[in-house]
């Protein structure tokens, strides 16, 4: 029987099945963080059951570090408790922490792709919705509850009802200034933010392929914004590169025997997927979202559309923008570069591409936050923070930063955002937050401008 991708990492990883019900699933790595891990832990302790497989188990602090001053006790009570009960709970079960201040730290969806801990055809869970960042790889990732995450603790395996497959196709020749950012936008707006429900999802065509693994990461990262549990895309030579060498990866002929298995996880010709989407890449142009949740997107030299419906009017509202109207020179106060979406090294050197030779506009304030203590250095070997510097950019330390009003990082009230990061709902970035999705070419270019204009037109 021919099988996708991802029947191949499933088929691969039951323990057991039950008839026409769920299926235990083995799962490869846990990665936590000290928002979700807590009351796992203490679930665990309460009922006197040990953590199975601390190997298994990666952990880091994100969401409620400061990305200034990371040398210094942290300020907010509830984060540094947090970021307290991590480190004890990793003392207490022998699980591996890369904490704040360790060269390693950063956000989860950043660290362990660049550890070499992510590799094709494993299954991967987190106590958070992005974990299907890792999906990139030819890996089954997908975020989990938090009773979910006592579950691996004291299981390494889940009791789950397996997906239905769906497949998006993108094919052709991206214009210019087209990043993997803008791909997924356009696939969310045409879509919708339910397409996915229900679905695994597996991105296909040559746009994918050709693809770097951080645009793929970006890519994969946002499929849970279309409703899918994740995101694949098939493991081939620009993967079997990438892992090559990292620190946790295999090695010599250890790392050649994975890669011939590697090879035969991409799907079979004819298989079929229960659902299938194909775009032509031709009709993407540079993405930004007007409204409050990812689907409310539109080419950046589109108007708003026209629609008549009570949460439409209720996002535009909250968005204070008008029906019909054109983005183009909407004036912008904040920029933020960063988040488990695009705060790798490939998205730094975009920005710096463009910002190269220019200077910051005085009205934007501008938050360019690398993913991890090694994109950070990246940054800094490469002289990517010269660049920034000359035009009045300060790069901040690692951290989920503003992509969420976890940490210090706030976007003030009826202020708007543009942003790198993946989720644009009410709130998300402050109270009163408003923010615009885009990606870190269009975010460069709205720090120095002050306001948003249409890169097209400086491109062509």
């Amino acid at each position: 029987m021919k099988k996708t991708l991802f029947d191949k990492v499933w088929d691969a990883h039951v323990v057991k099945e039950v008839q026409d019900g769920p299926q235990v699933l083995y799962i490869d790595k846990h990665l936590i963080h000290e928002v979700t891990s807590p009351q796992a832990f203490g679930e665990l302790e309460q009922r006197g059951i040990p953590v199975f497989r601390p190997n298994q188990i990666v952990a880091t602090a994100d969401h409620n570090t400061p990305t200034v001053d990371q040398h210094l006790p942290v300020k907010d009570d509830l984060s540094r408790n947090q970021l307290s009960r991590l480190t004890a709970n990793c003392e207490k079960n022998n699980i591996t922490l890369y904490g704040l201040g360790h060269q390693y730290n950063g956000i989860v969806h950043v660290i362990a792709p660049e550890l070499g801990i992510t590799q094709p055809g494993m299954t991967m869970v987190c106590g958070d919705s992005h974990t299907s960042t890792h999906g990139a790889f030819g890996t089954i990732a997908f975020g989990i509850g938090t009773s979910q995450v006592a579950q691996v603790f004291a299981s390494q395996c889940l009791l789950l009802q397996k997906p239905k497959s769906l497949r998006v196709s993108v094919n052709g020749t991206l214009k210019p200034g087209v990043l993997p950012k803008d791909v997924i936008l356009y696939i969310i707006a045409k879509l919708g933010t339910n397409a996915g429900t229900g679905y695994f999802c597996e991105y296909a065509g040559n746009v994918f392929q050709e693809m770097s693994m951080e645009g793929r990461m970006t890519v994969c990262n946002m499929s849970i914004e279309m409703g899918a549990r994740g995101g694949m895309i098939a493991p081939d030579e620009i993967t079997f590169e990438y892992v090559k060498g990292r620190k946790f990866a295999p090695q010599g002929e250890e790392f050649e025997k994975k890669v011939a298995y590697w090879k035969t996880l991409p799907t079979d010709e004819g298989a079929v997927f229960d659902k299938e989407y194909h775009f032509d890449a031709a009709d993407i142009e540079p993405m930004i979202t007007y409204g409050t949740n990812p689907g409310m997107g539109i080419k950046i030299s589109e108007n708003i559309p026209v629609e008549h419906n009570a949460s439409f009017e209720k996002s535009l509202a909250y968005m204070n923008f008008e029906k019909g109207q054109s983005l183009i020179d909407q004036k912008v106060n904040f920029v933020f570069i960063g988040s488990c979406t695009n705060s790798r090294i490939e998205d730094f050197r975009v920005a710096a591409h463009f910002i190269k030779g220019k200077k910051k506009a005085d009205n934007v304030t501008a938050w360019f936050v690398p993913g991890s203590q090694q994109v950070a250095q990246q940054i800094v070997s490469e002289g990517l923070n010269e660049v920034f510097e000359e035009a009045g950019f300060k790069l901040r330390q690692p951290g989920c930063s503003a992509c969420l009003a976890m940490n210090d990082d706030k976007i003030p009230e009826g202020e708007y955002c543009v942003s790198t990061s993946n989720r644009n709902f009410e709130g998300r970035q402050g109270q009163g937050a408003r923010t615009i999705l885009a990606s870190p070419l269009v975010a460069a270019a709205t720090a120095i401008e002050g306001k948003i204009i249409d890169i097209t037109k400086q491109l062509n």
